[in-house]
């Protein structure tokens, strides 16, 4: 789909909240979790400024651990202010899609 991406960054940003929520993950893992949901266009260097925003806005707990090769891998998990954010997203996404829905369905 043409401009798919456009709409996505608005809620990307919660897909991967919510990829880190089910389990502790690191960036190249949450990009092919994403491109396997069918969001084919995303690509890694979106997904690492995503991470670098939620570390910056301390969402997440981050731990270094060795890669096996090359530099160490961080890891992401949701801590308590991650998980209120992800619940923020998704009553955000039920209220938006909601409306859309009625929308569509004629107003009713």
């Amino acid at each position: 789909m043409d401009d798919l991406t456009e709409m996505l960054k608005g809620t990307l940003e919660g897909c991967v909240l919510e990829i880190i929520g089910s389990e502790e993950t690191y960036g190249y893992a949450i990009t092919r979790r994403l491109n396997e949901l069918g969001f084919t266009d995303v690509i890694e260097g979106t997904v690492y400024t995503i991470l670098l925003r939620l570390e910056r806005n301390g969402l997440v707990q981050v731990t270094k651990r060795p890669s096996g090769v090359g530099p160490p891998r961080k890891f992401y998990a949701l801590n308590d202010a991650g998980r209120e954010e992800l619940a923020k997203f998704w009553a955000k996404w039920q209220y938006l899609s909601s409306r859309i829905n009625r929308l569509k369905e004629g107003g009713r």
